[in-house]
This record gives C-alpha cells, structure tokens and sequence, in this order.
C-alpha cells in the first residue's frame, strides 16, 4: 500500500511541476512580447519603462 501512495504521490509531483513550468513558459513568452512591443514602440528619449 505505501509504495502505491508514493507512486501516486510522484505522480501528483510531476504533474504540478510540469502545470507549474508550463504557466512559467507563457509567462516569460508575455514578457518578452511586452519587450519586443516596447522596444519598437519607445519614445525619442530611447527609454520606454519607467524604472
């Protein structure tokens, strides 16, 4: 029965860690995208973030 419920456990694991870096990749695919628009989009002064 334990090793079931580790097995079982495992899975669970790499199911949410897999969930995990497939929300991370489209995270950084926004941000990047976000860049791109901006640095094509910036103003004269060549800066288009605040920071």
């Amino acid at each position: 029965m334990v090793p079931l419920l580790l097995v079982l456990l495992l899975i669970l694991v790499l199911f949410g860690a897999g969930f995990a870096v497939e929300v991370l990749w489209y995270i950084a695919i926004a941000v990047l995208v976000l860049w791109v628009l901006g640095f094509f989009m910036r103003g004269t002064n060549g800066r288009w973030y605040r920071w």
